[in-house]
């Protein structure tokens, strides 16, 4: 596993927000004029082959380009089509079909984020920034609707934050008893990304790094995070929770990457 001091002028995003370059944007956009490109050459091959007027062509070109622009302003991310197609294959699946129940929209009067319920009378876990200030806040489930959740503890050290709603039957997440992993080992995450909600995503587990201005390490993962994940729960291929996202950052060696705080930590402030 990897352990790393990391520097002062390390990047470190608590709101998650995916920034780019004029660079990054052109190269978006190529990329996706490519892939335009590759689908009309192979519908050309395999088609029959009929005259195709070079103004229809470049019209859905423009239409594709057009396109891309528009997304950018309202998602602030790069191709957010990608972990749109990951969200809808994963969620064919019945386990994460079942998380999904479990994890909620958190928001306050100018913000939105990620939580999830961990007990079935709706104990909420989230992250301190994302209800900081806050005495009380609105939590929807996918299934179970709206509901107003009091801000019960909060753990600023460790950027943690526990509601709790008081109703019954409530979909729940299982939390593991310790933060066990593999290097490299697979998990999923679901959370709100920019616009949308309810999206499951996966990734792979790094390792510890320490950062500057915590006490404790946290864990990265190699996975597509974005603002509104936080707060997102990390599930191992157990279905147990090992730990919730609470910002990305740039690492000297693995780039962008999530950060999470490891199910320890939760259970050591708790116990407190």
């Amino acid at each position: 596993m990897d352990s790393k001091d990391n520097k002062p002028d390390d990047i470190i995003d608590d709101d998650l927000y995916e920034e780019f370059d004029d660079e990054e944007l052109y190269e978006l956009v190529q990329k996706e004029r490519r892939k335009a490109l590759e689908r009309a050459k192979m519908n050309e091959e395999s088609a029959p082959k009929r005259p195709f007027p070079k103004w229809a062509f470049w019209l859905i070109a423009c239409a594709l380009a057009f396109n891309v622009f528009a997304l950018l302003p309202q998602t602030f991310s790069i191709p957010a089509i990608d972990f749109l197609i990951t969200s809808a294959k994963l969620s064919t699946d019945e386990d994460i079909q079942r998380y999904k129940k479990a994890v909620v929209v958190v928001e306050t009067d100018d913000s939105k984020g990620t939580g999830f319920s961990i007990t079935e009378d709706g104990t909420i876990l989230t992250n301190h920034h994302v209800v900081e200030g806050e005495e009380s806040v609105t939590v929807a489930f996918p299934d179970e609707g709206l509901f107003n959740a009091e801000v019960e503890e909060t753990y600023p050290d460790i950027d943690l934050a526990v509601l709790q709603i008081g109703e019954e039957d409530l979909p729940y997440l299982t939390l593991s008893e310790k933060t066990v992993f593999d290097e490299n080992e697979p998990i999923h995450f679901i959370g709100n990304p920019l616009r949308f909600n309810g999206i499951a995503n996966e990734g792979n587990i790094l390792g510890y790094t320490q950062l500057s201005n915590w006490d404790k390490e946290v864990l990265m993962i190699k996975a597509p995070v974005y603002r509104g994940n936080s707060g997102s729960p990390i599930i191992n291929e157990d279905g147990e929770v090992l730990g919730i996202i609470f910002a990305t950052m740039d690492h000297d060696h693995h780039g962008k990457v999530g950060l999470f705080i490891p199910i320890d930590h939760y259970y050591s402030t708790f116990e407190e």
